[in-house]
C-alpha cells in the first residue's frame, strides 16, 4: 500500500473516531443571559418607553423562555406584565422578533395556525437576545401604543447590554 493511501486511511479513521466520540457525550454546555444583564436590559427598556411617555411592562426571559425579570411602570395596564412575558417567550421559542413573527403568521399564511398555541403573542415588542451568535434570552415590552413602539423600547433594552454580550 502506498504511503499516501495509508495516510488517507489513517485520516479517515481519526475523523470517524472524533465523530463517534462527539456523539457519545451525554451533556452539553449552553449560554443564557444572567439575571443581572436581564435586569439592566429591562430597566433600560422601561426608561426608554418612559422618556416617550409610555407606561409599559418589560420582561426578560432566559433562553428556555422562563422569566428572569419583569418590571412594570406603576401606571401600566394590568394586562401588560403577562403580555410582555409572552412576547419574550414567543421571541425566544421561535427565534424571531415578534414584528416579523406577526407578518409570517398572519391570516392566510401557511404558519397562521401557530398563533393559537398557548403563550404565543403575534404583536411587536418581543425580541430575541443573542450573544456570539447564540440565543441567550428574549425581551418583551407591552403597553406602548402599538407593537412598533414596544419594539423600539425592547431594542433599547438590548442596546444597553450590547457591550456585555459577546458578538
Amino acid at each position: 500500500m502506498k504511503p499516501a493511501t495509508r495516510l488517507f486511511i489513517a485520516a479517515l479513521a481519526a475523523a470517524a473516531a472524533c465523530g463517534a466520540h462527539a456523539q457519545q457525550q451525554a451533556t452539553f454546555t449552553v449560554r443564557s443571559i444572567t439575571p443581572e444583564a436581564a435586569l439592566k436590559a429591562a430597566q433600560a427598556a422601561l426608561q426608554s418607553c418612559a422618556k416617550t411617555g409610555y407606561q409599559v411592562a418589560v420582561a426578560v426571559n432566559d433562553r428556555a423562555g422562563h422569566p428572569l425579570v419583569m418590571l412594570r411602570d406603576r401606571l401600566a395596564g394590568p394586562h401588560t406584565p403577562e403580555t410582555a412575558m409572552n412576547k419574550a417567550y414567543t421571541a425566544v421559542t421561535f427565534r424571531i422578533d415578534t414584528l416579523a413573527f406577526m407578518r409570517v403568521t398572519q391570516s392566510g399564511e401557511a404558519a397562521s395556525g401557530i398563533r393559537h398555541l398557548p403563550r404565543v403573542v403575534a404583536i411587536g415588542g418581543g425580541v430575541p437576545i443573542e450573544s456570539a451568535g447564540a440565543l441567550v434570552g428574549g425581551i418583551g415590552v407591552s403597553g406602548a401604543p402599538g407593537g412598533e413602539a414596544d419594539d423600539v423600547c425592547a431594542r433599547a433594552g438590548i442596546a444597553a447590554i450590547k457591550d456585555d454580550l459577546e458578538f
